[in-house]
């Protein structure tokens, strides 16, 4: 399982030491949810913190746009070279031009679901994208709980996966800890982003630990 703690839920008084610490910790990726405060209803931080976050960085970035204008937000971020950027299938019209574009700009382009949003809905965009992310909380927020029915949203993906694009990773975001991580990797999950349990607890190299399994 790898790890991409969302700073999300960092101290933002703190954010360089935050940032460092999970990567001293073990993570693998520094999440990043960037919110509009259109397609969500809330509002983030733009690409001047996200800069200084990638400075203070010593693992990838894994920026998730939560997001109106998918375009826009790509070409803002894209000069901090994350290794992942995923925008929400809701919201983008052109789904493959996004990806190819994403891909262009030499990052790897994923693809977001929403909780009420179904696997099948990335079906014929599988072959393209090197990730899904699929929330399992409703999006705008840290601190969540889990929505237990996601978990079968899950499996069916997986089915999808291994059949079109095995090399595809299966992310998920909201409401993960080590009560469920166990279930999520059973069920095909391949990353977890993990804000409030990591952040929210004072060893974050033990809380990171816990969720490589």
């Amino acid at each position: 399982m790898l790890v991409a703690p969302s700073v999300l839920s960092a101290d933002f008084g703190n954010l360089a030491r935050d940032v460092r610490a999970i990567c001293d910790a073990g993570c693998d990726l520094v999440h990043v949810d960037v919110m509009d405060g259109h397609f969500v209803p809330n509002l983030t931080i733009g690409p001047v913190v996200v800069s200084a976050i990638a400075a203070a960085a010593t693992k990838p970035l894994d920026i998730h746009l939560m997001v109106e204008n998918n375009t826009f937000f790509v070409d803002l971020f894209a000069p901090l070279k994350p290794e992942f950027i995923t925008f929400h299938i809701e919201e983008e019209k052109h789904p493959h031009r996004l990806i190819q574009y994403i891909r262009s700009l030499r990052i790897r382009p994923g693809i977001v679901l929403n909780p009420h949003t179904p696997a099948e809905a990335v079906e014929y965009l599988l072959g393209d994208v090197d990730m899904v992310l699929v929330m399992s909380v409703n999006p705008g927020f840290g601190g969540q709980k889990f929505i237990p029915t996601i978990i079968e949203k899950i499996q069916r993906l997986k089915v999808l996966r291994d059949r079109i694009n095995p090399d595809c990773l299966i992310e998920i975001d909201g409401g993960v800890g080590s009560s469920n991580i166990h279930e999520l990797k059973d069920v095909g999950v391949d990353v977890c982003v993990a804000g409030s349990y990591v952040f929210g607890q004072e060893d974050y190299k033990a809380a990171i630990k816990s969720l490589k399994i």
